[in-house]
């Protein structure tokens, strides 16, 4: 098992314990994680919310409207609008005719922009993937299970505090 549950002293965490582990190390890998978009942001010469968004447009099958960045980051219509026109003069993305709407366009990583932000990504990918190779696969279902459901528990949490829901 690559995680023993045990301390050095040899003796077991309460599941309290863990539980208080799993806080902290989830908010320090946060805010470990900011430093680095921020760093891989200076680095390839983007804005920390436009790498949030190349990031996100990556993982989309094709390419997306405005309103679908807009859902996607969190922005407003209007910000999600200014963050495509500024990566668009900065030839990050590229803006194609809607095929089933000509009344909109539809927004995909320019190849360029894809290969350069992908170059910049191998190092730290090479890292971030030897940290995962010492799980076995139970246990990489579970940090997968644990991502998914937390990721959509934020997403929940997001949308009720914009909201202004109290409670």
């Amino acid at each position: 098992m690559s995680t023993d549950p045990t301390r050095t002293s040899g003796a077991r965490w309460s599941r309290a314990e863990l539980l208080a582990r799993i806080v902290t190390e989830s908010q320090r890998h946060y805010a470990d994680y900011s430093l680095f978009n921020q760093a891989m942001a200076d680095h390839v010469g983007l804005h920390p919310t436009d790498m949030q968004c190349v990031a996100l447009l990556d993982m989309e099958p094709g390419p997306v409207s405005t309103g679908d960045i807009a859902r996607l980051t969190g922005l407003t219509s209007g910000s999600a609008t200014r963050l495509v026109d500024r990566m668009v003069k900065a030839g990050v993305v590229e803006r194609h005719a809607d095929p089933n709407d000509r009344r909109r366009s539809l927004v995909s990583l320019s190849p360029v922009a894809r290969e350069r932000i992908g170059a910049a990504w191998d190092t730290p990918g090479r890292a971030f993937g030897a940290v995962l190779e010492s799980y076995s696969d139970t246990e990489l279902a579970v940090i997968a299970d644990y991502l998914h459901r937390a990721a959509e528990v934020g997403r929940a949490q997001a949308k009720r505090l914009n909201s202004g829901e109290t409670g």
